[in-house]
């Protein structure tokens, strides 16, 4: 776990937060969602649990959040352009540092997840991480942010709340997703997999569960053969 020399480049690897293995092993890139940072305590936590599973977890901040996380004021995300350069830039140093593209996972927590799903096929990355993918805005099932996921080639993963407000098992049903996509639902959980407190189950217990479910996905996907 560590970082590298401090450097005021918010894209820099100096800047990004790693924890797991230092050695450019199998790794996963998340990225953030649009309100809350790489530090949150949802990332912070499948983070930790994803390390203690031999994983190599790289965090990163797209240039608005860093600017937050300055000091500035609460803004809203880049457009799209800026935060798939910001994605694009990453990766362009993962592989320069020597990591095995093959051994390469990307996603993120809604915004951050979904940006990834957008270059993972042309990236050509092992894997596809999304933790609360944001199918539709709540309250307008349409039109829903699948087009590209119908014909999606790299092994994707999906942890979706059951009452996520931004897809539920219903809506989802519906959509005729590809085949490589693999969906695991968190019970009774929301966008941030927080479930319901008459429900019986915990957050810790959901954020475990998804961990899991990631950890599990990785390994299928970077285990050699």
């Amino acid at each position: 776990m560590g970082r590298g020399p401090p450097d005021h480049n918010p894209m820099s690897p100096a800047q990004w937060q790693i924890d797991g293995p230092a050695d450019p092993g199998p790794t996963l890139v998340l990225a953030h969602g649009a309100g809350q940072d790489m530090r949150s305590e949802f990332l912070d936590t499948i983070a930790t649990g994803l390390a203690a599973a031999g994983l190599r977890v790289i965090r990163f901040r797209f240039p608005y959040m860093a600017q937050m996380a300055a000091g500035g004021p609460r803004r809203p995300p880049d457009r799209m352009p800026v935060l798939i350069a910001a994605w694009n830039r990453v990766i362009d140093d993962l592989l320069a540092a020597g990591t095995d593209p093959s051994r390469l996972l990307i996603g993120g927590k809604s915004l951050g997840g979904r940006m990834a799903s957008l270059i993972a096929q042309p990236r050509g990355v092992a894997g596809l991480v999304c933790l609360g993918y944001p199918f539709h805005p709540p309250g307008r099932p349409e039109p829903a942010r699948i087009a590209h996921l119908r014909e999606l080639s790299v092994p994707t993963l999906i942890c979706q709340g059951t009452r996520d407000p931004f897809g539920t098992p219903d809506e989802v049903a519906g959509y005729a997703l590809s085949r490589m996509i693999e969906i695991t639902w968190i019970e009774d959980g929301e966008h941030s997999f927080r479930p319901r407190k008459g429900s019986g189950r915990t957050w810790e217990g959901n954020l475990r569960a998804a961990t899991a479910a990631v950890a599990a996905f990785a390994n299928a996907q970077t285990s050699p053969g």
